[in-house]
């Protein structure tokens, strides 16, 4: 489990093809990884993958094609969003967040907030139509591994506000109209749903 709180914006330096997928190899940056072991999860860009090699800051992750098809981001040298797991005790300064990409969403508009002396930011994005209905107004979703309150929807469509902070931290800065980003839609959203289909079954 992760809490969507990004620890370290780290760098894909080389995928290389491994049975039916790939074999990243990420530079973690500034990301603390010297307690981290082999078999340890880690999110890059919000996708849950297994630490198979360690060597200094360097990590290796295989990526299934499975994981390929439903992500995006991971499959060519790049900016990630990095975490770590959540330890039993930390703080949860976001929201649970499986790691378990649910889809890969279109970035419809990006830019200051009009009047806002903080210098916040509208990300507005679009969802898969599956998608959509699990995505309310002021509910949690997880943007390339970012924990966000949803400030609007408008059909398959979501605004989030973007402060400065999130800004500096992360990769989303770099996100700009027609990208593509990862997108988990909450646990809660996703259990009811489950519930629901029981009741109306």
């Amino acid at each position: 489990m992760f809490t969507g709180i990004v620890q370290a914006v780290g760098r894909i330096v080389t995928t290389a093809p491994q049975g039916d997928g790939l074999r990243l190899t990420i530079d973690a940056g500034p990301l603390p990884v010297d307690d981290v072991a082999l078999g340890d999860s880690v999110a890059v860009a919000g996708c849950c993958l297994t630490v198979i090699a360690r060597d200094g800051a360097r990590l290796d992750f295989d990526a299934s094609a499975e994981t390929l098809r439903c992500t995006t981001g991971l499959d060519r040298p790049g900016d990630v969003n990095l975490e770590l797991a959540l330890r039993f005790g930390d703080r949860l300064g976001g929201h649970l967040v499986s790691g378990h990409v649910d889809g890969v969403g279109r970035v419809v508009s990006f830019g200051a907030v009009v009047d806002d002396p903080a210098g916040s930011h509208e990300l507005v994005v679009e969802a898969p139509a599956d998608l959509a209905r699990f995505i309310a107004a002021k509910g949690s979703v997880t943007v390339d591994g970012v924990s966000l309150t949803v400030n609007a929807v408008d059909g398959a469509r979501f605004a989030v506000n973007l402060i400065p902070h999130t800004l500096a931290v992360t990769t989303l800065k770099s996100l700009g109209p027609g990208a593509r980003c990862n997108l988990e839609i909450d646990l809660v959203a996703r259990y009811v749903e489950r519930l629901l289909a029981g009741v109306r079954a």
